[in-house]
């Protein structure tokens, strides 16, 4: 690997020559411009991109802040990967590069950002798993650095922030469930104190409310979010004294733990129990068909990297119609797991 050094002291020109030529600077006649790229290409030259970093003031990369360890993603987590895929597509635009900012569970999320941040690695942040209260929204305000969440907060400095549209989910599951004829409808969240399960459970309460019933705080099943969550919930779910005939999951990982541990107890999803939850990719294996509201990741992803280069002084003209706040949709996709009326 060759540094500008050694490539001037191949071509016996400055440094400075160098650079200008690589750089595609005018004071360069076209025949040193020529030797120089000629050399750089034979030679395997590569620049130094912490020294280009400190002079244009930018690293030209994003980070995206999750939590990771397998109470958080189980198996796989194919969530992120999709929503990756859309936000890279986006800063390739700009030759910029998205790097994953993986902090373990068993890591304080605010020392860890902290410790980013102080190493100046990245231009802007995208934040996930937002907590009902959220300190880190505070802290990169006062750092005056761009991001956005993926996810709400009581926490409110202004930010930007898409989330999925829990409100809506909770509303089409609830009515769907009660016009089978179900008064006792369990409702799942997360083990901590990720936001969307306030928001989730409290929706789901208002749209029970409605019909006139209530929800059983005994039937507000916690799990973390992945297949063990899910089996651990279908064996609450079978110890209920009052078993619940019905239950909307949050997660979208958690349906396949729930379906084992179900048919294990000889509740069958469909005939027994009715079940909705949300697609996956491996959601659309499970017998009887899971009903299940799914998501454009992708798009998702996508917008969200446009809105947080919305908030960036060197990109914002490309987005001048990005969306500050969204509520993400989901589409409801009917299948044979909520088909047991009573």
């Amino acid at each position: 690997m060759t540094g500008i050094r050694e490539l001037a002291r191949h071509l016996d020109i400055s440094i400075g020559t160098v650079s200008r030529a690589l750089n595609g600077k005018p004071d360069v006649n076209e025949e040193t411009r020529r030797r120089v790229l000629e050399a750089a290409e034979k030679l395997g030259y590569v620049a130094n991109q912490s020294g280009r970093a400190l002079r244009k003031g930018s690293t030209g990369v994003i980070g995206f802040m999750m939590q990771t360890g397998r109470e958080i993603t189980g198996q796989g987590d194919t969530f992120f990967m999709s929503v990756f895929d859309g936000v890279q597509t986006v800063l390739a635009r700009h030759r910029l590069d998205l790097v994953a900012l993986l902090c373990s569970s068993e890591e304080d999320p605010q020392a860890y950002l902290r410790r980013v941040v102080a190493r100046g690695f990245a231009d802007g942040i995208i934040l996930s798993a937002t907590r009902r209260h959220d300190e880190r929204f505070e802290f990169l305000a006062r750092s005056n650095i761009p991001f956005i969440a993926l996810g709400r907060s009581l926490t409110d400095v202004g930010q930007s922030w898409f989330d999925l549209d829990f409100e809506g989910m909770a509303d089409t599951a609830i009515d769907r469930l009660v016009s089978h004829g179900h008064r006792h409808i369990a409702v799942t969240r997360p083990h901590d104190d990720m936001n969307l399960g306030y928001v989730f459970v409290d929706r789901c309460r208002q749209a029970l409310a409605r019909h006139g019933l209530t929800l059983d705080e005994a039937h507000v099943f916690r799990s973390t979010p992945n297949e063990a969550g899910g089996y651990q919930i279908a064996r609450d779910l079978i110890a209920c004294k009052k078993r619940p005939t019905a239950v909307v999951l949050v997660n979208e990982a958690i349906a396949i733990g729930l379906y084992r541990g179900l048919n294990e107890a000889g509740v069958k999803p469909g005939r027994d129990i009715a079940v909705i939850g949300r697609q996956s990719p491996h959601s659309q294996f499970l017998s009887p068909r899971l009903t299940c509201f799914s998501l454009a990741l992708r798009e998702l992803g996508s917008s969200l990297a446009e809105s947080l280069l919305a908030t960036m002084p060197a990109y914002s003209k490309h987005y001048p119609d990005a969306a500050a706040r969204r509520l993400w949709p989901m589409d409801l996709v009917p299948g044979e797991s909520d088909i047991f009326n009573l």
